[in-house]
């Protein structure tokens, strides 16, 4: 197996546990998200009324999409970052930086690599996370989707490939600038313990691969969580102003919540992603670790 396809495997194992460890949190926070205001007077109000009206597997309404796409999107996230960590590896060699290997890169090339991961992802990641915000926030007594093939089917007839991808530029506003930081942090705290104690990758305990997943998924949504509300906003607008569409564009979404609600409504939310982050983030990192230490033993 080449080493793009193990990345891409690896990947994918590392998306499927983040949507099943974090759906639950996902749904509470996209609710706060994009309610009015004043609809919820906590996370634990949010969650109560979702298990109150709508039983507990509402918690995973939508979960089909992440879990085939997200599956996909961070297997492309990690194929992507570790065909660029490899690019940089070959550069570091030729002009005599990086170690032995050339694979100590440097915080710009961690950046820069995890901006392209990202990009790279956001291609998948605006429609499936368009889908799955769809089908979160739908009438749960009068639903406008059966479910997200069916959503996918009646947003394209209606409004075309730009219907499918509403919200994708401040999608990849999100994903650039979230990734960058993202990756960063990580690669960068297993370099320094490799580092300290002169071991290998594949020699860190699995268990710190948890906590500096933990620690990039809070430096993650310090950075973009504000870019995360007004992708919500946007996803979860109407089409047309026909059907109730409330924003121009990106900016003046941004406009709009900052005159109507001010800066609270930037940070909407943010309880249940702070609690799934440390879970949903540790749980990627170790999947991924994990796969890639047995494709790489085969």
């Amino acid at each position: 197996m080449s080493s793009t396809a193990k990345d891409l495997t690896a990947g994918t194992a590392g998306g499927i546990a983040q949507v099943l460890v974090g759906q639950p949190f996902d749904i509470v926070k996209v609710r706060m998200q994009t309610a009015p205001a004043g609809t919820y007077t906590g996370m634990l109000h949010c969650a109560g009324g979702i298990l109150k009206n709508e039983g507990p597997l509402a918690f995973y309404k939508g979960t089909l999409t992440p879990l085939l796409g997200i599956g996909v999107c961070v297997s492309i996230q990690f194929g992507a970052l570790e065909y660029s960590k490899r690019y940089f590896a070959r550069q570091n060699l030729l002009n005599g930086r990086g170690g032995k290997d050339g694979m100590a890169l440097s915080s710009s090339q961690l950046f820069v690599s995890g901006m392209f991961a990202g990009l790279a992802n956001g291609v998948v990641s605006g429609p499936v996370e368009h889908i799955r915000i769809r089908l979160q926030t739908q009438s749960a007594t009068n639903p406008v989707y059966a479910g997200p093939f069916d959503a996918m089917k009646k947003i394209s007839s209606s409004y075309g490939i730009a219907g499918i991808y509403k919200g994708q530029v401040v999608t990849l506003w999100r994903e650039a600038l979230g990734y960058g930081i993202y990756f960063w942090a990580y690669e960068k705290l297993m370099q320094r313990e490799m580092a300290q104690k002169g071991i290998r990758r594949d020699q860190i305990n699995p268990s710190h691969a948890v906590l500096y997943g933990a620690a990039a998924g809070y430096a993650l949504w310090a950075v973009i969580y504000p870019i995360d509300m007004i992708k919500s906003r946007m996803q979860t607008d109407g089409f047309s102003p026909a059907d109730g569409q409330k924003y121009k564009s990106t900016l003046d979404c941004v406009r709009t919540v900052w005159r109507t609600e001010g800066l609270p409504a930037f940070t909407r939310g943010l309880g249940p992603t702070l609690i799934r982050s440390p879970f949903a983030n540790g749980a990627t990192f170790l999947g991924f670790e994990l796969a890639s230490r047995l494709l790489n033993s085969l």
